[in-house]
């Protein structure tokens, strides 16, 4: 017989007197993003946990780059268990210019084991234009690790896949522009209420009416004329401004781990819940019937199967006027709720019209 257990973990978040936000964490410039890079190369320097002869490209790779280094080799002939094909993957700030450094991310493609202790070669990262915006090349960190031999091994995080910090160098500058004529500022979530104060908040500061709201997560901004060679300095003045956020009433359920987040502005109507359990447990005895000595009987295994219902009694709540979320966690508990049985008692009140709130489970 088996038991399940599940813990349940309720965090009421508390909003109430929250101070007003930077524009600079709610918005982002269109046009100003990063770039995503990809490239294939070879890690080398491993022990003996690189591709074996089952991954055919790797064998080609490490043959077309010593050829071009002189060295003619029949890629068939290869049988190196110290490299490993890998993908490299990086991500191009904007505006960054030659010369500059980035993180790149390294997985292995084939049937490596490990990545631990190998050296990235030489590898071009490319854009979706095809075109190189730069070259990455280092040592390359997993942050796990693989011990043992044979059928005894044990293993820890992703040996096969890594980091190389700074281990790329831009060679072509970032597709980035600045905005001419008016800055589209991008809400990171959409809201018409956020979107308004924005649009208030930006010709509050500069005394006309520049800015619009376009829709619930666009606003534009009209450069004036003083700032025509100053597109910078107007940017980071409007990062600097601040206002009220206007937020969704929403509760995250996270059924695998019982993880319940509500916000602390979240009330509930007046409202009696009733809540009980009914529990089967079902148990199997084998039982085994011996024959007697030198009899021609065979032995026959019996099973007993039992059956137990328990029933417990409903436990009755009630919510009165103005009840918070720390009333319905209290609640919650008091009556010896499951991660299961909160799901759906927070289901059910909204259905009931007494929770108003957005409900999301993950």
């Amino acid at each position: 017989m088996r038991t399940l257990k599940a813990t349940l973990v309720i965090v009421a978040a508390t909003l109430v007197g929250a101070a007003p936000i930077r524009v600079k964490e709610l918005v982002t410039l269109e046009g100003v993003r990063d770039n995503q890079l990809i490239g294939y190369g070879l890690v080398v320097g491993l022990r003996g946990t690189g591709d074996k002869r089952t991954t055919v490209f790797s064998a080609q790779t490490l043959a077309n780059m010593l050829d071009r280094m002189g060295v003619q080799v029949n890629p068939t002939a290869l049988l190196v268990y110290n490299t490993a094909a890998v993908m490299v993957t990086a991500n191009l700030p904007p505006f960054a210019q030659p010369g500059a450094r980035m993180d790149v991310t390294v997985g292995a493609i084939g049937d490596a084991l490990n990545l631990q202790g190998g050296l990235l070669v030489l590898t071009p990262l490319r854009g979706a234009d095809g075109q190189v915006y730069a070259v990455a090349q280092g040592s390359v960190v997993t942050g796990g690790f693989v011990a043992g031999r044979g059928g005894n091994t044990t293993s820890t995080n992703h040996p096969t896949a890594g980091r190389i910090m700074n281990g790329a160098i831009v060679e072509r500058a970032a597709p980035s522009v600045l905005p001419v004529g008016s800055l589209r500022l991008q809400l990171r979530r959409a809201d018409f209420t956020t979107a308004a104060r924005l649009a208030e908040a930006v010709n509050r500061k500069f005394g006309s009416p520049l800015a619009k709201a376009e829709n619930s997560a666009l606003v534009s901004v009209h450069i004036p004329d003083q700032y025509k060679d100053r597109v910078v300095d107007l940017m980071a003045e409007v990062e600097g401004l601040t206002l009220d956020v206007d937020r969704i009433v929403r509760i995250v359920i996270q059924e695998r781990t019982g993880t319940v987040v509500l916000g602390k502005e979240v009330r509930i109507r007046p409202v009696a819940i009733l809540h009980g359990a009914l529990s089967v447990e079902i148990q199997t005895h084998l039982e085994v019937s011996q024959p007697n000595p030198l009899s021609k009987g065979e032995t026959a295994v019996t099973p007993q199967v039992g059956v137990a219902v328990k029933e417990e009694k409903a436990h009755a709540v009630t919510l009165k006027e103005g009840a918070t979320v720390e009333d319905l966690v209290k609640a919650l508990t008091a009556i010896g709720s499951t991660p299961r049985d909160i799901i759906a008692i927070l289901q059910n009140l909204q259905s009931a019209g007494a929770l108003d709130a957005e409900i999301e489970v993950l």
